[in-house]
Parts: C-alpha cells; structure tokens; sequence
C-alpha cells in the first residue's frame, strides 16, 4: 500500500450533504469504482464512498477485501468472507451495481463461478472484454442468472477500443449484452465521446465516467478535454437510466478524495439543469 493513499485512508473524509434529487430524477445513479481505490481495501473505500454520499459501488476483481483479510474481492471470496462482505454493504445502505472488469471466456465452468459470485450479491451487471468465442455461451448464461453483461473498452490497441467494434461484438445476441462506455479511454484513443455515445444508443448499460486532459491523465470532471455536458446532455437525450461508475486511473493520494467531490457538484449541477432543477 502506497504511504499517500495509507494516509489517505487514516485520515476521515467530510462527510458530504449531497442532494441526489435531480439526478434520481433522471434515473442516473453515481457509483464508486473500486479500482480508483485499488490501492487501499475495499472496506476503507465503503467508508469513502459514505462520506461522499454515494449509495452505488462498483466492485474490482483485485482490490482487497480488508485488513484482516486482504484478499481478492473476487468468485474466489469463501463464503464467510462473502456473507461478511453482503452484509458490510447493507449496513452502509449500499448497493453493489457491477462488478468488474472480469475476465469472460467460452469456459463455461469459469464463467459460471463469476456468475455465481454475482448472484450471491445481488449484482446486475458483470463488466468485461470477453473473448470473441464466448458470446454465444454469455447468452445463455445472462439469461440463466438474469444478469447483463456489459462490454467495456480500453484504448487503442485494445478490440473493443472503437464503438463498431462493440456493436459487431454483441450483434446478433440477446439484449443483456450490451456496453460499457468507458468515456475517458475514448478520448485517450482520439475519439469523440458524444459521437461514441451516440453510435452505442440503446446499448448503453453502464459507464466508467471520467474526464481527461491533453496529457490523457484524469482530471475532475467537466475541465478536461472529454466533454462532460455534451455527454451529459447526450444520454439525456437518450434516456439513460444506468450507473455512471467514477474511475480515476492515474492520480492518488488525499487530493484524490477532492477532486471526486468537485467531479459529484458538476455531475449534480448539470443534473440539476437537465431535471429542469437547475440551482
């Protein structure tokens, strides 16, 4: 564990007064995404994610669980560990979304305990970069555990780095495969974030929503180079009712918790004025 984000975690967030109204209003529900804590345990995380007044979580395979127990928060969790986590996140009144990115194959016994793992927490949605041969057998599984897989996308090289490659990917197969937009990969790899978004309509299930600079590092939304009203705006257009998952890749440390909270007031603001609640 790094000592910035050690003292990080001793240190205690303010515990924020956000009104999520507007946003609820819209059916956008603002999650924590535990890779932008990888760094520290995933019970520490649970107390940010309080302070910040967030109620949606988005799971990590390789965080770790606790100090006391720091493994995998993965469909290797035994099942004490798993009960004890059920039941940390019901206490903090919140809600585990999605879980990933997870590693989906045409191993079908594989899969399965991935599957498994989520419906044991209640989880809807499984983000992955499945292997072209899997998807035939993800239909049969999203139908079977009723949960949706999500298409996510790294940059440039990665194969589901463009928008067409993903809807190449899931043409043909059933509706719980969709996307998930990772906005800040796009224009890491020179795309247009509101012309992806637009291509992805009626496919969008989730996103990893960020903003990012010239230098392609994260930056607190709506002052990078990613076009968060425009995006905004968009999938307002397209009524989306989903999880926006808050991911910071390339920063640490105490300042981090900060610019989360400026990125939330934006997020709310421009919520506030798409909900004609506007402050």
């Amino acid at each position: 564990m790094s000592g910035t984000l050690m003292q990080l975690s001793a240190e205690p967030v303010e515990r924020s007064t956000r009104d999520s109204g507007p946003a609820d209003k819209l059916g956008w529900h603002l999650a924590t995404k535990a890779y932008t804590f990888r760094d520290i345990t995933l019970y520490e995380t649970v107390e940010i994610t309080q302070a910040l007044g967030l109620s949606y979580f988005e799971l990590n395979p390789t965080q770790k669980l606790s100090k006391e127990n720091p493994v995998n928060t993965d469909q290797t969790l035994p099942p004490e560990l798993r009960a004890q986590l059920r039941d940390k996140f019901a206490q903090a009144g919140i809600r585990v979304a999605c879980f990933g990115v997870v590693k989906l194959t045409a191993d079908e016994k594989a899969d399965r305990r991935i599957f498994e793992f989520a419906k044991e927490l209640g989880i809807p949605t499984l983000v992955s970069e499945p292997t072209a041969d899997a998807f035939d057998l993800l239909d049969k599984l999203t139908a079977e555990y009723e949960i949706s897989v999500a298409i996510h996308n790294h940059p440039n090289p990665s194969p589901y780095a463009d928008p067409e490659t993903v809807l190449k990917a899931i043409a043909g197969h059933g509706k719980r495969i969709g996307a998930c937009a990772d906005v800040g990969h796009w224009t890491r790899s020179g795309l247009d974030t509101v012309e992806c978004l637009k291509k992805l309509e009626g496919h969008i299930i989730s996103l990893h929503f960020k903003d990012v600079d010239e230098n392609k590092a994260d930056v607190p939304w709506g002052t990078g180079k990613s076009n968060v009203p425009g995006m905004l705006q968009e999938l307002h257009r397209q009524n989306f009712h989903g999880v926006f998952s808050m991911e910071y890749e390339s920063k640490s440390g105490p300042g981090l918790v900060e610019e989360l909270k400026a990125s939330i007031a934006t997020f709310d603001k421009e919520a506030a004025i798409l909900a004609g609640k506007a402050k």
